[in-house]
């Protein structure tokens, strides 16, 4: 059933697979030997998960002829920044709004807003997420009433065709982990709008190799509202490529009380972790996504919850390091 995946339209963006090394003073540390996937390494627009995504999101949109993309996101938004630069490169214009974390103040040029500017893309700002997606859904009106056919990727590439990255990228993970020796126990990585994590687990599925446990930790969401919402994407998905599978609740594995007062909050356990890890293995944690992800892997770890071999998507979001380094400051 695997085959079905790859026979979807894919637009190319980045080299696969990405790197995968072992992290020895980390594994010593917490006692579990972790492997981490470097999704970080990538060379479109500084790499990151929603890159895979983005390759099947965009293979859709061109082969249906689309010529222009909208989306939303966070101000700090690494799907933004990818979205935006892999339609560029297919030649597509995108338009993006972004939400404010502060209500009627305009974030500061740095970070991902100014890779956004520097891509090419045409942004504007929200005061609430809800805001972002009505607003969008004008721009994508707008467009259509002057003869274009703009596309409306969802925010985090949380669709059936974004889950396909991630499907995809579950083969990647075993055969590179098979060819080094190991057999994964648990894949932890970020989850937020649960696209990568109902790729995972959709993915593990089609390969029969369910016994492999992907974890979520959650960036401010409630568990059961990510485990929700990757149902719903899994069973999208499912249906997208007409396989015979069931999804349910107890597939998810997510965790919410690493999120430290909620999403975008930057507190000393976060850069504490970034500190640590960065000066464990020279890897670069962004506070908002991968340092609380890795802060809920020790976590675990340390409480015996997760034992044996782990692996560690790095998703990427460097960039975001420089969109709050006073936030960040206050704690070096």
């Amino acid at each position: 059933m695997f085959w079905r995946v790859l026979s979807f339209p894919r637009y190319k963006l980045i080299s696969l697979p990405t790197p995968m090394e072992k992290a020895p003073n980390l594994s010593k540390r917490l006692g579990v030997e972790v492997w981490v996937k470097r999704d970080d390494v990538m060379e479109l627009a500084l790499g990151g998960n929603k890159a895979r995504k983005l390759e099947f999101i965009l293979g859709h949109v061109l082969s249906e002829g689309y010529d222009c993309v909208v989306t939303t996101g966070a101000y700090h938004s690494n799907h933004v920044r990818l979205t935006i630069a892999a339609a560029r490169k297919a030649g597509l214009d995108a338009y993006a709004v972004l939400y404010r974390h502060m209500q009627g103040v305009e974030p500061e040029l740095q970070g991902n807003i100014l890779l956004d500017k520097i891509l090419g893309g045409s942004v504007e700002y929200a005061d609430s997420p809800e805001e972002a997606e009505e607003m969008a859904r004008n721009t994508a009106e707008r467009l259509r009433a002057s003869g274009r056919r703009p596309y409306i990727i969802p925010a985090g590439g949380a669709s059936a065709h974004g889950v396909l990255g991630y499907a995809s990228a579950s083969f990647e993970i075993l055969k590179q982990s098979l060819d080094m020796g190991f057999r994964p126990d648990y894949i932890v990585h970020a989850s937020g709008t649960s696209a990568t994590q109902a790729g995972l687990v959709l993915g593990l599925k089609l390969l029969g190799a369910e016994d492999v446990r992907v974890v979520g930790i959650s960036n401010g969401r409630e568990a059961d509202q990510i485990a929700e919402r990757g149902v719903r994407l899994v069973e999208k998905a499912i249906e997208l490529l007409g396989v015979d599978l069931k999804v349910s609740r107890e597939d998810f594995m997510v965790y919410d009380r690493y999120s430290f007062g909620g999403y975008g909050s930057i507190t000393r356990e976060v850069v504490d972790t970034i500190k640590m890890v960065g000066s464990l293995e020279g890897l670069i944690l962004d506070p908002v996504y991968t340092a609380k992800a890795m802060y809920g892997l020790m976590d675990l770890a340390e409480r015996g919850e997760i034992k044996g071999k782990v692996i560690f998507i790095h998703t990427g979001g460097v960039p975001i390091v420089f969109q709050y380094p006073q936030q960040i400051s206050k704690y070096i």
